[in-house]
């Protein structure tokens, strides 16, 4: 019968249009309204979010709306009143904000909720949210509804003419107590002592914090007596903007000064929520001071539109682990590679010295590397237990990492790790329109090239020499092959493409990129906890070496502890993941292009050299395909991280690997060699 009224009285929606229906139902002034917009809203979910039919859908709901008066205005009703009649404080001061509980407490309480879901308060808007978008995935759908729509339905919910009845009173009532709660929440920041700690003249920011309260209660005070009286003009909040700015800056310094001094999971925890109650705060104050005078009526809704969306998104992430991960690894992650960053300047040569230490580092850290896989293959042959054999194998390439890098030597695989962090950089500044930047950064692209070969070249050129040279003289010294032939049989199957070889590969180069994230993460933790002055001031170190001495033990420790860890860890993740496999019953293992470039030289002394010649050149196209693995897997992944830790959205890759082209087809040197100008000069 309804849809022949329509069409009697000339409507223009689809007979039994599911989202027409569910708009209808709000003609009815008894239903409850909280049924409603859920009804409402699983009518505007899309099957899948990414197909755009949330925009057409939403769109077609404001065009229904927009086309029938009392429709909207039983809609308007419905609607702002059930607003009015909840607890909004928690909405304006919480959605979107990191919890007060801490790191630890808000990632349990997520897990929790995952077995045993939240039984939601109805009479707060921020637990009837979870009500209505009731699916975690909700938000991706609503983040395809353009702004502009947001700003039309709203405008539809809150013309200037309704602004200022008891409903939308109650609601800005709500919104004052919000700006006093946030700003009493930011002052309580002027006596944290981590805050303190990280700033060396945080008292001089203290009166800001301190005044940003009482300010905040005056202007509270008068938008009251405003909305009380409309002939008294309301504070239009300047001041008190500008005493957010400067609590805002102080944040801003101490966040600086972090990249130098190192932070901490608090501390960034802190800031950011710190930063986010001040941004509300400018939010609610846009908004309550837009909504006063007819002329920012317009303003007030776009402010009000754009701050609803990015609540109710934030609001539906809430309960999801990812996301919040997500926002913590940020800040850490930014600091992490800022130090890999700088460890991954020393790695690019750009002058023929430069390029001669490379080659000498490298060929030093050969030596040490074949020297290395033969203790390895011994320890293999004792057939210890699992956990002995796992732990010898981890002290060998840990240890062996660790004394390469104390000797200034260094190995190939571990250089994409850093200069990623380097790229990344330079690639968050890169203008394309500047052929100065975009030429600056393919000679950085260049300099990364001939020093990753020459670093390749130097490991794999004398590891391989190496492990031949002492597999024959000890096999003739003690008159009996040093590697079995079963041995060697097994070292060159290890090199075979054919096998797991090339999956083997990926692991380590997975591992190359953790050890990349361990070094920055203990070179934060060495300057933020201050080790060189712990050190320094150690008794029993005094005593055996003297304070002078102490103290520069104490700042070689600091400055090395991120190197350290970074290579001793690396090594113990290689050394066990062959001993984790054979427990899971997984093939797990590892491949890494300069020991498997040893792994050759003993297997080829193990046959006694009477190998085919296809045989070796095979083995040997093995060891360049598990080096461009490892190399490819840990700079991809180093690469990305750096981008994403500061949100780099790098679009321009076209432009640039046309030039990367350019330069290789003009001057392919420059890939392999320095540039001969740098020797003049």
């Amino acid at each position: 019968m309804r849809e022949i009224l329509h069409w009697l009285l000339g409507k223009s929606q689809p007979v039994g249009n599911p989202l027409h229906d569910a708009l209808l139902a709000f003609r009815e002034p008894e239903a409850d309204t909280l049924e409603l917009i859920r009804r409402l809203v699983t009518h505007l979910r899309p099957r899948n979010w990414d197909d755009g039919e949330a925009a057409l859908r939403y769109a077609e709901m404001l065009d229904i709306l927009e086309s029938d008066a009392a429709l909207l205005a039983a809609f308007r009703g419905h609607v702002v009143h059930f607003l009015a009649t909840r607890r909004l404080v928690t909405f304006f001061t919480d959605s979107g904000i990191l919890p007060g509980t801490g790191f630890f407490s808000e990632w349990w309480r997520i897990l929790w909720n995952r077995v045993l879901p939240e039984a939601p308060d109805e009479r707060r808007l921020k637990d009837c949210l979870h009500v209505v978008y009731d699916r975690s995935t909700d938000w991706r759908w609503m983040e395809q509804i353009p702004p502009e729509y947001s700003q039309r339905f709203w405008a539809l919910l809150a013309p200037s003419e309704e602004l200022h009845n008891f409903d939308w009173r109650g609601i800005q009532e709500q919104m004052l107590d919000s700006v006093l709660l946030l700003a009493h929440r930011v002052s309580g920041l002027g006596v944290e002592s981590e805050l303190m700690r990280a700033s060396t003249n945080f008292d001089d920011d203290t009166p800001s914090f301190i005044a940003l309260s009482a300010e905040a209660l005056d202007f509270v005070n008068s938008m009251r007596a405003a909305l009380n009286d409309p002939e008294l003009s309301a504070d239009d909040g300047s001041q008190l903007q500008v005493i957010a700015a400067q609590c805002r800056g102080s944040l801003q310094r101490i966040r600086k000064r972090a990249l130098t001094v190192g932070t901490s999971l608090h501390l960034s925890y802190l800031l950011t929520r710190s930063e986010q109650c001040l941004a509300r705060l400018e939010e609610l104050l846009t908004i309550l001071t837009a909504t006063q005078t007819s002329t920012t009526l317009n303003g007030a809704i776009e402010a009000w539109a754009s701050f609803a969306r990015d609540a109710f998104l934030a609001e539906n992430r809430r309960n999801s682990l990812r996301f919040y991960m997500t926002q913590l690894s940020r800040l850490l992650a930014v600091r992490v590679t800022e130090n890999a960053a700088r460890s991954g300047e020393h790695y690019i040569c750009e002058t023929p010295s430069d390029y001669g230490y490379m080659w000498r580092s490298a060929a030093g850290a050969g030596v040490l590397i074949g020297l290395m896989a033969l203790l390895k293959i011994k320890a293999a042959a004792l057939h210890a237990p699992l956990f002995g054999e796992a732990f010898m194998f981890s002290m060998i390439y840990g240890l062996g990492f660790v004394l390469i890098y104390l000797l200034g030597m260094t190995v190939a695989t571990k250089q994409p790790a850093m200069t990623a962090q380097t790229l990344a950089g330079l690639l968050g500044d890169l203008k394309p329109r500047r052929s100065a930047d975009l030429e600056r950064l393919v000679d950085v692209v260049a300099a990364v090239c001939r020093s990753q070969l020459a670093a390749i070249a130097g490991n794999v050129m004398v590891a391989l020499p190496i492990a031949i040279a002492v597999g024959y003289g000890l096999s003739r010294l003690n008159g009996t092959p040093l590697i079995p032939l079963e041995k060697g049989a097994h070292l060159l199957a290890d090199l075979n493409l054919l096998s797991w070889a090339l999956p083997h590969a990926a692991i380590a180069g997975f591992y190359l990129f953790l050890s990349g994230l361990i070094t920055g993460y203990f070179d934060n933790q060495a300057a933020y906890a201050e080790v060189g002055l712990r050190v320094g001031r150690l008794h029993w170190l005094r005593r055996l070496f003297g304070a002078e001495r102490t103290i520069r033990i104490g700042n070689y420790i600091q400055d090395r502890l991120g190197g350290i860890m970074g290579n001793f860890l690396f090594g113990c993740m290689l050394g066990s993941t062959g001993v984790i496999g054979t427990i899971l019953g997984l093939p797990l293992d590892i491949r890494h292009i300069a020991f498997a470039s040893a792994n050759l030289g003993y297997a080829l002394t193990a046959f006694d050299f009477v190998l085919p010649l296809k045989a070796v050149l095979w083995a040997a196209l093995g060891v360049a395909a598990i080096g461009f693995i490892n190399l490819a897997v840990s700079f991809s992944l180093a690469l990305r991280t750096a981008l994403g830790a500061r949100r780099i959205q790098f679009e321009h890759w076209g432009p640039l690997l046309g030039a990367i082209w350019r330069r290789f087809r003009q001057q392919p040197r420059s890939f392999l060699l320095p540039p001969r100008q740098a020797a003049a000069e």
